[in-house]
């Protein structure tokens, strides 16, 4: 069993903040036998398909998708399989249910949490 638990979204105004947690854990989970070199957070728009938003290395090499970029910052914890999301400057097209995952860009994990909803309003 491996899960996937994501928290921190909610109802925040256009302009404000709000920090995602994502907790990998699991009676199945190993990290030592999973690859979780690169861990991400995606987001399902309402009627859009699920997209990479932010992704993170072991090391700290970071990725964002353009509207993220200057706003959003990703980060880990590798002693505890933890994943952050701090989004600031927030926007109605933020909106959405956010999901994190790890495995490599384009082929993440077929393990996923049941999401938090970030709701934006203008």
């Amino acid at each position: 069993q491996v899960q996937l638990e994501e928290s921190g979204g909610g109802v925040v105004q256009a302009g404000g903040s709000l920090r995602l947690t994502c907790v990998i854990s699991g009676s199945d989970f190993d990290p030592n036998e999973f690859d979780i070199n690169v861990m991400g957070w995606f987001r399902q728009a309402p009627g859009k398909e699920r997209e990479l938003v932010a992704a993170i290395t072991r090391v700290g090499t970071t990725r964002y998708e353009d509207s993220a970029k200057g706003r959003f910052t990703i980060s880990r914890t590798n002693a505890n399989n933890t994943l952050y999301l701090q989004m600031n400057r927030l926007k109605v097209d933020d909106t959405g249910v956010y999901y994190c995952n790890f495995g490599p860009v384009g082929v993440p994990s077929p393990y996923w949490g049941q999401g938090t909803q970030v709701t934006v309003s203008a």
